[in-house]
């Protein structure tokens, strides 16, 4: 019973924080244009991540 007095504190601030997390992520436009990004990695070019290295084959 001692353990639910000080897990169920712990489970509503926890709570709390990812709630406030989650209304900082919105006002700060984290979700503006999630179609559009989606869209960008189907139509993006393809590069290499570090364009001084030659693509090799493994194989």
């Amino acid at each position: 019973m001692t353990g639910a007095l000080f897990l169920i504190p712990v489970a509503i601030g926890m709570g709390l924080i990812g709630l406030a997390a989650f209304f900082w992520s919105l006002r700060h436009d984290q979700y503006d244009d999630p179609d559009g990004d989606a869209r960008r990695i189907l139509t993006a070019p393809d590069t290499p991540a570090n364009p001084t290295q030659k693509e090799t084959s493994h194989g």
